[in-house]
């Protein structure tokens, strides 16, 4: 199956109305939007896929429709899928997207990209 494309847009959409710098790249079947060389959003199938700040992974877990990404059998950690139930609406979808720019904006990890 490919991934949602409209949910692609509404996600990209977002993004440009927010501002935010990103790239995006296919993976993992789907498609991925890197904020500041930090994968932190995707699309994979039809779920929304999410990385988010530590403080925020165990309660996010707690609710509807969102579940650990379980990518290749093991959990990433801080990666979450939603299900599209739990996407319906943009502001549902906003909210959602806010803590993966979070996440990119402010997460601990260390660019990959090499200095030229």
């Amino acid at each position: 199956m490919a991934y949602d494309e409209n949910l692609s847009l509404r996600i990209q959409k977002q993004l440009i109305e927010r501002q935010v710098d990103f790239v995006e790249k296919k993976m993992f079947g789907g498609n991925a939007f890197m904020i500041q060389d930090k994968m932190c959003i995707g699309v994979v199938k039809d779920e929304l896929m999410l990385r988010v700040m530590d403080e925020f992974y165990e309660p996010l877990l707690e609710g509807n429709h969102v579940k650990p990404m379980n990518f290749t059998g093991k959990t990433m950690k801080n990666f979450l899928f939603i299900e599209p139930e739990g996407y319906i609406t943009e502001q549902e979808l906003s909210k959602w997207i806010q803590y993966a720019i979070d996440f990119g904006v402010r997460g601990v990890l260390k660019s990959k990209k090499k200095k030229k």
